[in-house]
């Protein structure tokens, strides 16, 4: 007989919803912890931004979301559905193939609808603890607070779905100390109109930088979008006459210039960062057995990027990994976890789970991949998806979509992350 939990999930965003849906399917009693008044997680606009703009005050009102007001998906809508729910059933007007943030939540709210999840939600309820309970048999304290008053329950098991896009990393440039110009983290970045006339340089060039980076140069003076890329040539980018490719930066003076390790300088007025961000846990408290390592970005040890081998099946995190197709991604590790926790589907031995850890991170580091990318799928997703489908007794992903993801990969390589939606045709 399957075993029914009293399962906590923190956050109702996309990986929370769906790993509701998973564990009451499976029978388990689930509150979910959502510390905002609505559901959807980064996927809720918000034009408000923080008032420390690189997000280094530890005092401040923190923002949950990193939406700009022009994202828009970096998978077609046929990539944004989970595997028995179409993203075409939210009645969405604007059927961009890569829809905007504002299709996403709409979707996120259909789907919640539909499954019956908005009952489970505790809205404006911030989670502020998480802690094995004391010779509790392996239960969790999840200490709450809404509306100034807090409290405590018992949980059997946690689920921790909070995302990882609120806790910005910031660039380590020589001399950025005494530089005198403004810098924002791409998380307080929203509409361009605040760069108006500026020389703006842009770190990162994923596809966010090369997103804000198309943004700002619609107002801006100058954009100068930097990469890590020793390969890179200097040269203009996307037909503007205003937005160049630069090499990394070298460091940056007190008098205003920003100097590239090419030797070439400029006197800008704004550093922005698109740099990524750090996972962020702080109410779990485990005594130092799951630990986040920031320099590195890297959460463990996570067996599959999901259960901490000392603490399964109890704890255990879904949306961890990226670089997939997520809201399948979300799906399958609900699904897994879900059925771990009935007891239907068995997890290897806290020793072979380590070992699986550990095996991971050598394979890594053979291959010479940086540990910063512990948690990064590509190019082995759809391995990883299939590896989940085959735990839960579910078909490999459908061969149609594994060749439009690959597709969609090879189509950046060629024309660039900057105009890949707009050439794109199916």
């Amino acid at each position: 007989m399957a075993e029914s939990r009293k399962v906590a999930v923190i956050g109702a965003g996309a990986s929370g919803l769906v790993t509701a849906r998973e564990l009451r399917r499976e029978g388990h009693r689930v509150v979910v912890f959502e510390k905002s008044n609505q559901l959807g997680g980064l996927w809720v606009y918000n034009p408000r931004v923080e008032t420390d703009l690189l997000s280094f005050d530890p005092n401040r009102e923190i923002i949950h979301s990193s939406l700009y007001k022009s994202l828009r998906t970096n998978l077609p809508r046929q990539l944004m559905s989970f595997s028995d729910y179409s993203f075409d059933c939210a009645e969405n007007v604007n059927r961009l193939n890569f829809p905007g943030h504002e299709e996403v939540l709409k979707f996120l709210n259909e789907f919640a609808k539909d499954f019956g999840i908005n009952e489970l939600i505790r809205f404006n309820t911030e989670v502020v603890r998480v802690a094995p309970v004391e010779f509790g048999g392996n239960r969790w304290i999840v200490e709450s607070k809404s509306e100034e008053l807090s409290s405590e329950e018992v949980f059997d098991s946690v689920v921790i779905c909070n995302g990882h896009y609120t806790t910005p990393r910031i660039a380590n440039i020589p001399g950025i100390n005494n530089w005198p110009g403004k810098q924002i983290h791409s998380h307080n970045y929203r509409v361009p109109e605040p760069f108006k006339d500026q020389i703006v340089v842009v770190i990162g060039d994923g596809p966010s930088g090369h997103d804000i980076s198309r943004d700002i140069a619609t107002v801006a003076k100058q954009v100068h979008l930097t990469t890590r890329s020793s390969e890179i040539e200097v040269s203009k980018l996307d037909n503007y006459a205003n937005l160049w490719n630069q090499e990394k930066i070298d460091h940056v003076d007190e008098n205003g210039e920003v100097t590239f390790i090419d030797g070439s300088s400029i006197h800008a007025d704004i550093i922005l960062h698109c740099t990524g961000y750090n996972y962020d846990f702080p109410f779990l408290e485990t005594n130092g057995i799951v630990s986040v390592d920031d320099e590195n970005r890297a959460v463990g040890p996570l067996y599959k990027h999901v259960f901490p081998p000392k603490l399964s099946p109890c704890l255990s995190f879904g949306g961890i990994p990226y670089q997939a197709i997520v809201f399948l991604m979300f799906e399958l590790q609900a699904k897994w976890i879900a059925q771990v926790l009935s007891g239907k589907v068995l997890l290897p031995t806290e020793e072979e789970m380590l070992a699986d850890v550990e095996d991971h991170n050598r394979q890594l580091e053979e291959a010479g991949i940086p540990k910063r990318h512990t948690h990064r799928l590509h190019p082995t997703e759809i391995e990883y998806i299939d590896w989940l489908a085959a735990r839960v007794e579910m078909p490999p992903i459908d061969d149609g979509l594994t060749e439009m993801y690959w597709s969609i990969y090879k189509f950046v390589g060629q024309v660039g992350w900057s105009g890949y939606r707009d050439l794109w045709n199916f």
